[in-house]
C-alpha cells in the first residue's frame, strides 16, 4: 500500500474539506469568545468596592459613569442599577434582572455554535468513513480479483474522516464547557452584585 498524501485525501474526500472548514470555524469562535470574556469578566466585590467609595461621598453620578466605562458584565449591571437608583426595591430588582439577562446573552453569543460543532463533527466524520468504505468495496467489486489489498488503501483513507471528526469535536467540547463554566461564574457575580447594590442603595 502506497503512502497516503494529505492533499490527495482532501481531493478524494469532500468530508475532509468540510471538517477543515469546521475546525477553522471552531478556532475562530473560540478566539473571539476568549477575547470577549477576557474584558467582560470581573468580580462583584471589586466593582462594588469602587462604587461604594463614590456612594459614600454622595457621588452617584460619578459611580454610574465609572461603571459605564468599565467593560465587564458585572459593571454594566451595576451601572443600570445606579441609573434607576430612585425607584422602588421591586422595580429596581426587576430592572437589574432584565439587564442581567441582556448581559448573559452577550456572554452566551457563539457558544451554541461551539456546542453544535462538538456534537455534529463526529457524525460528519463517520458519514465520510461510511462513504469511503462503500467506495472501497465498490472498487473491489470492479477489480474482480486482488483480495483485501485492493481495498486496504480505501478503508485507511475512509477512517481518516472519523479521526478528523474527533479531532474537531474534542477541542470544541472542551472549549464549550470551559466558556460555559465562565458564563455561570459571571452570572453568579452579576446576581451577587445586583443584590448587594440594592441593599447599598437602601431601596424600599
Amino acid at each position: 500500500m502506497g503512502e497516503i498524501g494529505i492533499l490527495g485525501l482532501f481531493k478524494e474526500s469532500f468530508t475532509l474539506v468540510i471538517m477543515l472548514f469546521l475546525s477553522i470555524l471552531s478556532i475562530t469562535f473560540a478566539i473571539e469568545r476568549w477575547w470577549y470574556f477576557r474584558s467582560s469578566t470581573a468580580r462583584a466585590e471589586d466593582i462594588l468596592t469602587a462604587v461604594r467609595k463614590s456612594l459614600e461621598g454622595g457621588k452617584t453620578d460619578a459611580a454610574a459613569a465609572w461603571c459605564q466605562k468599565h467593560p465587564s458584565a458585572v459593571a454594566q449591571v451595576v451601572h443600570y442599577g445606579l441609573l434607576h437608583a430612585g425607584r422602588s426595591r421591586k422595580d429596581l430588582e426587576e430592572l437589574m434582572h432584565t439587564k442581567l439577562k441582556e448581559e448573559r446573552m452577550k456572554l452566551e453569543k457563539f457558544l451554541g455554535i461551539l456546542g453544535t460543532l462538538g456534537n455534529v463533527s463526529p457524525f460528519i466524520g463517520l458519514f465520510g468513513t461510511v462513504v469511503g468504505i462503500i467506495k472501497a468495496f465498490r472498487d473491489l467489486a470492479a477489480s474482480g480479483t486482488g483480495g483485501p489489498s485492493v481495498v486496504a488503501r480505501g478503508i485507511a483513507e475512509a477512517l481518516v474522516a472519523t479521526a478528523a471528526g474527533l479531532l474537531v469535536a474534542i477541542p470544541a467540547v472542551i472549549i464549550f464547557n470551559y466558556f460555559n463554566k465562565r458564563l455561570k461564574d459571571q452570572t453568579v457575580e452579576m446576581e451577587v452584585a445586583s443584590s448587594r447594590l440594592i441593599v447599598m442603595l437602601g431601596a424600599k
